[in-house]
């Protein structure tokens, strides 16, 4: 350094050469995509920014979260480009638009998912199939959610509903609902969807095990030591071991009248449609079964809990709605019941005892991969349900009610039953579409495409927002952010619009098990304002994260369930 020159005057024509290096290196980077658009089109490509050198927005991304979308909406428009994770992407918002992409399925789109989900899922699934495949299966698998099908689940599906909430209604502390809640989804998907009958330890280490497949979906495709792919094709395979002993044991039976959980109807309908299904297909069946109830419905029923604590009112009109139904019942006292058995009363192995686990056990050595609890933060546990004796599915002891007080007893529902229930059905509807668990979808261009006056080049990645569609729709005439389930009214029908609510989906693609998710979610509100009222247990309500499912943030949503009291109805 040339004397009387200090540090800061030799290091400034460095630092202004690498500004300008930089600066070079993102607008050669810019006018790499702008020449990568389809020359074939007239039409531009979308306003945006494609941000830095290979790393793109994705550093914006992943640190602004939802404000990312939303700040680039405003001032772009609802069709706006980025790069994410590597590969350009077109964002798209607003209910025209996304209609086009979503009756595109197989022409102008194609579904999108990480290779490592591809590999962990396997090669056999609806979500991985595309064409005439995804159309055979999604036949195949109608079956599993037809009426006939939740007419059979929707007695048991109560019977886990009403044990589960009783036994957060016991519990002296507070519940961390979203675990909870995933606790009794995951419970449903088990012993309801698979049949699968489980002991203590069985049940909480498939728990366990299937946490760990999730927790590694969406990983770097890299099958190597201690890699996430790796630790998810450990999980898959124990998973596959296990269905495949509880696969065998059905098609022993060979009873082709035998409907009594969606493995049945998946091997029935299979038949039917001139189809046998391996033992690899029927085991991928089984896991995507439990992947795409599990989080979401979990997602949905914590979602609905809250809105129902900030809006004690629709609590009482939901009371109101079922009184006049007379399916809002006073019992006096709580008995063990719904019995704990929510297999099939024709069930071949009726004479093996049936053992439910606790909540707690279910929660023991979770990784909860899509919403980490926080260190040392309280765990929630259902009180352990008896194991009933040979002479009758219901024997037992009984859960007496505390002293001074009783039970809502709901009648046992069916599907016409909740039909009748219109406003529950518009406060299920308001809670998906201001929270849907899922706030978006990925799909490819097949080609290039035109969407709202700009083109979408073959090769991009089309990534369509569910959340930020339902916020902006200009057919809702109160304030689109606030809760008003009675928007859904037949006075109103402000969502007619096909593709203004979206919580499900649509088109090819649309979520196959949408009215069994419903069906949980209503068995799940009847339950809760009958038979409970629940308070924070801490002094505000949490934060809502919103990719890649919506959840409490650190499983923030903490509250105290108490039996409802008799005379004290209004009570939220």
């Amino acid at each position: 350094m040339p004397a009387g020159v200090s540090w800061p005057e030799a290091a400034a024509p460095a630092l202004l050469a690498l500004a300008l290096l930089v600066t070079l290196c993102r607008h050669l980077w810019a006018l790499r995509w702008s020449l990568s658009r389809d020359r074939a089109s007239a039409l531009p490509l979308p306003r945006g920014s494609m941000g830095w050198p290979f790393f793109g927005e994705t550093l914006h991304w992943l640190l602004q979260g939802s404000r990312f979308h939303s700040s680039r909406r405003e001032r772009y428009g609802n069709v706006f480009k980025t790069h994410l994770l590597g590969r350009p992407v077109v964002r798209v918002t607003g209910a025209e638009n996304i209609r086009k992409i979503l009756l595109g399925e197989h022409t102008l789109v194609s579904t999108q998912w990480p290779q490592s989900t591809q590999i962990i899922l396997g090669s056999h699934t609806l979500l991985g199939s595309i064409g005439d495949l995804h159309r055979q299966r999604r036949k195949i698998l109608a079956r599993v959610f037809s009426r006939a099908a939740l007419e059979s689940y929707l007695p048991r599906i109560q019977k886990v509903v009403s044990w589960e909430l009783r036994g957060w209604c016991m519990e002296p502390g507070s519940i961390a609902v979203y675990s909870s809640a995933k606790t009794l989804t995951f419970r449903i998907a088990a012993r309801i969807l698979l049949g699968l009958r489980l002991e203590e330890k069985q049940f909480k280490d498939l728990a366990k095990t299937f946490e760990q497949l999730v927790e590694n979906l969406f990983s770097l495709p890299l099958n190597i030591p201690f890699s996430g792919l790796r630790k998810g094709i450990k999980a898959r395979d124990m998973l596959h071991e296990f269905m495949e002993k509880a696969i065998q044991e059905k098609l022993q039976r060979n009873n082709p009248e035998d409907h009594s959980d969606a493995l049945d109807f998946i091997i029935n309908s299979a038949k039917e449609h001139g189809k046998e299904f391996t033992m690899q297909e029927l085991k991928e069946s089984a896991i995507e079964l439990i992947f795409a109830a599990f989080f979401t419905t979990a997602s949905a029923s914590t979602s609905l809990i809250l809105l129902l604590l900030k809006h004690p009112s629709v609590i009482e009109k939901i009371r109101q709605e079922l009184m006049s139904h007379e399916l809002y019942q006073q019992c006096e006292r709580c008995p063990v019941g719904p019995c704990p058995d929510t297999l099939t009363a024709q069930s071949r192995d009726s004479e093996k005892p049936l053992l439910r686990p606790t909540a707690k056990d279910a929660h023991e050595d979770q990784s909860q991969p899509l919403c980490p609890t926080e260190e040392g933060s309280p765990q929630p546990h259902s009180l352990p349900e008896p194991t009933f004796p040979q002479s009758g599915p219901c024997a037992g002891p009984q859960l007496q009610a505390p002293s001074g007080q009783s039970c809502r007893c709901p009648s046992d529902i069916s599907l016409e039953k909740l039909s009748r229930l219109r406003y529950l059905d518009c406060v299920i509807k308001e809670v998906l579409r201001v929270l849907p668990p899922v706030s978006g979808g990925y799909r490819t261009a097949l080609q290039t495409f035109e969407l709202d006056g700009y083109q979408i080049p073959k090769g991009w990645s089309v990534m369509y927002s569910i959340r930020d569609t339902h916020e902006t729709a200009a057919v809702y005439q109160s304030p689109p952010g606030g809760f008003d389930p009675d928007r859904f009214g037949a006075a109103r029908m402000e969502a007619a619009g096909r593709f203004h609510y979206i919580p499900f989906g649509g088109g090819a693609r649309s979520c196959i098990g949408k009215e069994l998710a419903q069906a949980i979610l209503k068995l799940l509100a009847i339950e809760l304002v009958s038979t409970a009222r629940w308070e924070l247990a801490t002094p505000g309500y949490p934060a809502m994260q919103t990719v890649p499912i919506v959840h409490p943030v650190d499983d923030g949503l903490q509250l105290y369930f108490h039996p409802l009291q008799p005379g004290h109805g209004s009570e939220a």
